[in-house]
């Protein structure tokens, strides 16, 4: 018996298949269902030459067909590739090209920019199209309708023995550069984001079939992962879920009243988002003049991949008093690395969020070695144990994050981060969007959160741009709240009573609208475009 995803997914159905797996978009399929249609799946891929190692793309808005293409994927011994729906001509050319793509499952109204890139990838063979009710017409693609191909494939599961070693890839673009594949063994993907390691606890998982027991013998619970399933938070959010036999809602697109009214229908227990971006319209959603949603079933929120806001965390404790919060710290190169339990009155935040680290989660100094707690010295990010084997055809950034020191192997990621005296560790950022101001050394995520407390404040965004004196200063990109157009002296006055005076903004550039990824993530290179656009030196005088 394996630590194998399709596997830990086929226990589950074992255990409970007439219970409901799937909410999306009005279609609901039990865990028996969902598995006849991957499995359908499975085999038309199989019947196409797609087989064990092969790559299949998965090119759509959240949906059942989504889940369905990752399980059939897997079921195969195939690897799933998750693609942004929001990339371009260009962007799409490398990834399917840089992921060796044999296959691709996508939504009919991306198909257009399918074709446009079609030319160039030899090595696709084969497309299935998911009818959306766009019309659009994919019949460049010369592909097979999704539903046709499930109705003309075999609903039996009869693949054959799968193993702890499937390969697993997660592409991320972070915030900067093109997108990287990281590759993971199932196994080790599953302890790091599956639920194969307690983050509490320690403890890991001794049996495969653990999960479905579990399941079998509980009545299962509502999960509501927000975020886009091309990303991983989404994706490890479902497949956990299902691993555990409950229910996973989704909703194609991020609305906040939409999420609401979700909550209350689906009786929603546990909800996942990706800090500010989803967070803010949730409050204000829920707190709408008008507006009355029953979320008496909820009881926790997550937030992870992107700053979840001292200012809206206090919001969410006020408006929702009976459901736990909780804060967590992960990468796509290391899995989850650390969680806060978030009480009200003790937000405070000095960069990223404050956590208590995960299982094999430390901070390394330069020398490699672990730092001691409250050295005050900041270090990166490490975790060892179950980290992902390489990135896809990288050798160079490949050695540069996933490094042995003292005879231990660690996904370094690149993250800065303190470790306290109490021995939690606090999140400072990337050291790709760090800003060097006067030989400071500034993390945008800390100063972001300051701006944010702002009242007349909806988002905000910090980038460095050039200064003939400092090296770089200080820009913030804000989307106001409506009605209000905060200055810049504001903003300043505001932030120098929660951060140092050389952190604080030099440059404010209003924007009707951020711009950032599905998943929460700043658009860094955007910013810093609106910033260097708009700048002018002596915007305010120096500290």
């Amino acid at each position: 018996m394996a630590f194998n995803i399709a596997d830990l997914f086929e226990y589950a159905v074992d255990a409970v298949a007439e219970r409901t797996a799937v909410v999306a978009g009005g279609v609901r399929r039990t865990y028996a269902e969902l598995e006849g249609r991957a499995n359908r799946l499975a085999h038309h891929l199989a019947e196409r030459g797609i087989g064990a190692g092969d790559h299949v793309g998965i090119y759509a808005y959240n949906s059942s067909e989504f889940v369905e293409a990752m399980l059939a994927a897997y079921k195969l011994r195939a690897v799933a590739i998750n693609v942004n729906y929001r990339y371009v001509d260009e962007e799409l050319a490398y990834l399917f090209d840089n992921a060796d793509l044999a296959g691709l499952v996508v939504q009919a109204r991306f198909s257009p920019r399918v074709a446009a890139v079609r030319a160039g990838l030899p090595r696709l063979r084969h497309v299935v199209v998911i009818d959306d009710g766009s019309d659009t017409d994919w019949s460049a693609l010369d592909g097979a309708d999704y539903e046709k191909a499930l109705a003309g494939a075999s609903p039996d599961r009869d693949f054959g023995a799968r193993s702890d070693d499937d390969i697993y890839i997660l592409y991320t673009g972070g915030s900067t550069g093109m997108p990287k594949g990281v590759v993971w063994r199932h196994e080790d993907v599953f302890r790091t984001l599956g639920g194969g390691i307690d983050l509490f606890t320690g403890r890991k998982l001794e049996r495969p079939t653990e999960l479905a027991e579990r399941a079998a013998a509980g009545a299962g619970a509502a999960s509501f992962p927000i975020p886009p399933l091309m990303h991983g938070a989404a994706q490890w959010g479902t497949l956990g879920a299902l691993f555990n036999g409950n229910k996973v809602v989704l909703t194609a697109r991020f609305d906040a009243a939409e999420a609401w009214r979700l909550v209350e229908r689906e009786q929603v227990n546990v909800m996942s988002i990706t800090g500010d971006a989803m967070a803010r319209p949730l409050v204000e959603a829920l707190t709408a003049p008008g507006a009355s949603y029953d979320v008496s079933s909820l009881l926790a929120i997550s937030s992870s991949a992107a700053i979840f806001s001292p200012s809206v965390k206090e919001q969410f404790l006020e408006r929702l008093p009976g459901v736990r919060l909780t804060d967590a710290i992960g990468a796509s190169e290391s899995g989850a690395n650390g969680l806060l339990m978030v009480e009200k009155g003790k937000t405070h935040m000095k960069g990223g969020p404050t956590v208590q680290p995960g299982p094999d989660t430390t901070v390394l100094g330069d020398d490699g070695l672990p730092l001691a707690p409250g050295s005050g010295v900041i270090g990166r990010l490490a975790r060892s144990g179950n980290v992902p084997l390489r990135y896809h055809k990288d050798p160079e950034r490949s050695a540069a994050t996933f490094v042995e020191l003292g005879g231990t192997r660690y996904a370094i990621p690149g993250d800065f981060a303190l470790l306290e005296a109490d021995g939690s560790i606090t999140l400072l950022g990337r050291g790709s969007v760090s800003i060097n101001s006067g030989g400071e050394k500034i993390f945008p995520e800390e100063v972001e959160a300051a701006v944010k407390s702002h009242p007349g404040v909806f988002d905000a965004v910090v980038v460095g741009v050039p200064d003939e004196r400092w090296g770089s200063r200080v820009a913030a990109i804000v989307q106001p709240r409506p009605g209000c157009e905060p200055t810049l002296e504001d903003v300043d006055r505001h932030c120098r009573s929660h951060i140092a005076g050389y952190k604080v903004p030099r440059e404010l550039h209003l924007v009707a609208e951020m711009v950032r990824s599905p998943s929460g993530k700043p658009d860094y290179p955007w910013a810093e475009r609106i910033a260097r656009a708009g700048s002018h030196p002596g915007s305010r005088a120096d500290p």
